[in-house]
């Protein structure tokens, strides 16, 4: 048996909560399989967001007026 679950009460925007209901029943789901889906989603990405600035972390920085002379010689703007 997996680990117990946690009750935690949402608020929800009445136009969202009855969204989430038609959809929880249309796809013969229940709101708390539905809402735990989308938390997991969001948090991976995040995760991902996280790994790409680890992976760009070593590129050089320049700034915003750099940029802009750097596209204006090379006719980018």
């Amino acid at each position: 048996m997996g680990k117990p679950l946690k009750r935690s009460t949402i608020y929800f925007d009445p136009e969202l909560h009855r969204a989430l209901r038609l959809r929880a029943a249309h796809a013969n789901r229940s709101l708390s399989e539905i809402v735990n889906d989308a938390v997991r989603e969001l948090l991976a990405e995040d995760q991902e967001d996280l790994a790409a600035c680890d992976d760009r972390v070593a590129e050089p920085e320049i700034s915003y007026q750099d940029l802009l002379d750097d596209l204006k010689a090379h006719g980018k703007i």
